[in-house]
């Protein structure tokens, strides 16, 4: 389990950061202004963990549970929940109802996992979804170019065997990419400046801790 700190933030879209040599930076910009609506407890609830929400909605779009919620926390509801495992000593630094700072989570040159939902593309075949190299394009062949052939055996066992590659949904679903690196934190404005390409529409919600899997992974 990921206990690294981090933070739920906005993609915004794709910018070019430029270096004091003059390299060109390809950089995601992540805005992220999460505020702490709850917190979890190992006592309580088993778990140390911060509820985080972002972007602000309308008070009578909000289901009345969630309501009292925010309203105990004294802020306004908000679009998107999410919940931040982290570590006892985390969540006592941060006070319910209070922003959660960049600054305090982020450094330039830190390694991040950024985790998010990939643009959807619809029902697709199994060239595009599988990368299938298709039938041959001469000698007879014309229904069946792009066709994925057979799918099945023969009488024994009689079925097609699960796991076998067929067309279907492409995209739309949760991936993270590990081992990004943070190229600037602009704390004042809330943006967040992430090298390279990361999963997620323009205005798509995006989750951003520190890297698992490497050093360098937590704020020295």
């Amino acid at each position: 389990m990921n206990t690294h700190p981090g933070v739920i933030g906005r993609k915004l879209g794709m910018t070019q950061v430029f270096t004091s040599d003059g390299s060109v930076i390809p950089c995601t910009v992540v805005e992220a202004r999460p505020v702490v609506v709850g917190k979890r407890t190992k006592e309580k609830d088993g778990y140390d963990a911060l509820v985080l929400g972002l972007k602000d909605r309308k008070e009578k779009h909000t289901v009345k549970p969630l309501a009292g919620m925010y309203k105990k926390a004294s802020v306004t509801p908000k679009r998107w929940l999410r919940e931040l495992r982290c570590t006892a000593d985390f969540a006592a630094q941060h006070e319910v109802g209070a922003e959660l700072k960049l600054d305090s989570v982020f450094e330039e040159g830190q390694f991040v996992d950024v985790q998010g939902m990939t643009r959807g593309r619809g029902f697709t075949g199994v060239m595009r979804l599988h990368n299938f190299a298709g039938q041959v394009q001469t000698h007879g062949t014309h229904e069946y170019k792009r066709h994925g052939g057979s799918i099945g055996t023969n009488m024994t066992p009689g079925r097609v065997l699960k796991g076998v590659r067929m067309p279907g949904q492409y995209g739309n679903e949760k991936v993270t990419v590990h081992n990004q690196r943070v190229v600037k934190v602009a704390a004042d404005d809330s943006l967040l400046f992430v090298e390279g390409g990361i999963p997620g529409a323009k205005n798509s919600l995006v989750f951003v801790r520190g890297a698992v899997k490497r050093r360098g992974g937590k704020k020295s």
